[in-house]
C-alpha cells in the first residue's frame, strides 16, 4: 500500500515538467504553450484527487 502513497507526487513532477515546457514555448510563435498549461493543470488536479482518494482508502482500512 506504500506505493499508492507516493504515486500522487508523480503527477506533481509531470505538472512541473509541463509548466517548464510552457515557459520555454512561450516566446515561440509557432508553439502552443496552452496545451502544456492545460496538462499542468490536469496534473495538479490529479495530485489532489489521488491524495484524497488514498486518504479515504487508508481511513477505510483503519476502521476495519
Amino acid at each position: 500500500m506504500t506505493f499508492f502513497k507516493y504515486t500522487p507526487y508523480v503527477y506533481l513532477l509531470l505538472a512541473g515538467f509541463f509548466i517548464y515546457e510552457a515557459v520555454v514555448k512561450w516566446n515561440d510563435p509557432e508553439a502552443t504553450p496552452m496545451l502544456s498549461l492545460l496538462m499542468a493543470g490536469l496534473g495538479i488536479f490529479m495530485f489532489f484527487f489521488r491524495r484524497r482518494f488514498v486518504k479515504k482508502m487508508q481511513d477505510r482500512n483503519h476502521k476495519s
